[in-house]
C-alpha cells in the first residue's frame, strides 16, 4: 500500500495562515458564499493561481502563498484541490459550471 512521505514545512506560521484561509473558504459556512465570489469572477474552482490573484482567499494570503517555498505552495495547492473535492454533491451540482471542464 501506498504511504504519502511526509514533507517538513519550511514556515510553518505562514504555510497555517494560508491553510486556515483555504479551510475557512470551503468551510460549510462559507463555501456556497466562496463560490458565488469564483461565479461572478468568471473562474473555475480548480484554477488556483487565478484564484489567488483574484484575492477570492484574501489578499494577504495571496502574499503569504508567494512567500512560501516551492515544496509547501505544492502543498498548498494539494490542500487546496482535496478540499475542493470533499465539497457535498448538492453544491457541486448546484454550481456545476465552476467544476466543469470547457
Amino acid at each position: 500500500m501506498y504511504i504519502k512521505p511526509e514533507l517538513p514545512i519550511a514556515d510553518p506560521q505562514r504555510f497555517g495562515l494560508v491553510r486556515e484561509a483555504i479551510a475557512s473558504a470551503f468551510s460549510a459556512r462559507q463555501v456556497a458564499q466562496f463560490f458565488k465570489s469564483l461565479s461572478g469572477a468568471n473562474l473555475r474552482v480548480r484554477d488556483f493561481e487565478s484564484v489567488l490573484q483574484q484575492g477570492l482567499l484574501g489578499a494577504a494570503t495571496a502574499a503569504q502563498y508567494g512567500e512560501l517555498s516551492s515544496a509547501d505552495r505544492g502543498q498548498i495547492r494539494e490542500f487546496y484541490l482535496a478540499s475542493l473535492e470533499q465539497v457535498s454533491s448538492e453544491l457541486r451540482e448546484r454550481f456545476y459550471k465552476l467544476y466543469a471542464y470547457y
